[in-house]
C-alpha cells in the first residue's frame, strides 16, 4: 500500500496487487479441502505466490484470516479470546453479552447467520466450523479456567451459547427472538456461568444411624 509519495506503507511487506483476494481465495479452498489445524499459513502463502508476512499484515493471525476467508464481519473465536482476557469469574456473561451485541448487529449479523445456514447444508463446511470451535474456542476456555473437567465446562459453555444462537437468530422461537438482548443476558446469564462452574461436587450419603442411638 502506498502513500500519497507513493511510497510503501512503513511496515507492509512486499506483495503485488490483489495479494490480499489472492490470499483469501487459497485460504477459502485449502480450508474447507484440509481442515484448520491441517493447513499452514506457510503454505498458503507459498500457493497465493506472496510473501508469509503479507498473512500476518493483512489479518493478524491464523484465527484471523480463517474470519475473513469465511467473509465474517466479527470473527467469533478472536472475540472469545478477547473476552478471555478478563476476570475468569466473569466471563460467562461477558461473553453472552458479547456475543448478543454481535449477532444482533445488522453489520455483522447476517454474515454470521448466513455462516450457520452454510454449515447446516454443507458437511465439509461443518466439519471446518466444528475443527475451528474446538481447537480455538472450547481448548481455550478449558484452558484459561482451569480446576477439574475443564474441557466438559467450556463444552458446556458452548452448548447454551450454541442454543441461544439457534433458538434467537436461526429458528426464531419466541419469547426469545423478539427479546432485548439485555433481557436475554439476565435471563441466561446465570445458565452461562453455572455451565462453566460444572455440577457442584456430591455429598457422601449420610451413614443411616446405629440402633437404639439418637
Amino acid at each position: 500500500m502506498a502513500d500519497g509519495g507513493g511510497r510503501r506503507k512503513p511496515g507492509r511487506p512486499s506483495g503485488g496487487t490483489g495479494a490480499r483476494e489472492a490470499i483469501l481465495e487459497v485460504a477459502r479452498a485449502r480450508f474447507l479441502a484440509r481442515g484448520y489445524e491441517a493447513v499452514t499459513l506457510r503454505s498458503i502463502a507459498q500457493e497465493a505466490g506472496v510473501d508469509p508476512a503479507l498473512i500476518s499484515y493483512y489479518f493478524g493471525s491464523k484465527r484471523g484470516l480463517f474470519g475473513a476467508a469465511m467473509a465474517l464481519v466479527a470473527n467469533p473465536a478472536e472475540q472469545i479470546a478477547e473476552v478471555l482476557r478478563g476476570d475468569p469469574a466473569t466471563f460467562g456473561p461477558r461473553a453472552l453479552r458479547r456475543m448478543l451485541v454481535t449477532w444482533d448487529s445488522a453489520e455483522s449479523g447476517p454474515a454470521l447467520l448466513g455462516m450457520l445456514r452454510r454449515i447446516a447444508a454443507d458437511a465439509d463446511s461443518a466439519a471446518l466450523v466444528r475443527e475451528v470451535l474446538e481447537r480455538e474456542l472450547i481448548d481455550r476456555v478449558a484452558d484459561r479456567i482451569g480446576g477439574p473437567h475443564a474441557r466438559q465446562r467450556a463444552m458446556g459453555f458452548c452448548t447454551q451459547m450454541a442454543g441461544i444462537i439457534v433458538t434467537r437468530y436461526l429458528l426464531r422461537v419466541e419469547p426469545i427472538a423478539s427479546m432485548p438482548a439485555e433481557e436475554v443476558a439476565r435471563l441466561y446469564g446465570p445458565a452461562v456461568r453455572a455451565a462453566l462452574q460444572g455440577p457442584p461436587p456430591r455429598r457422601a450419603p449420610a451413614r443411616p444411624k446405629a440402633a437404639g442411638t439418637g
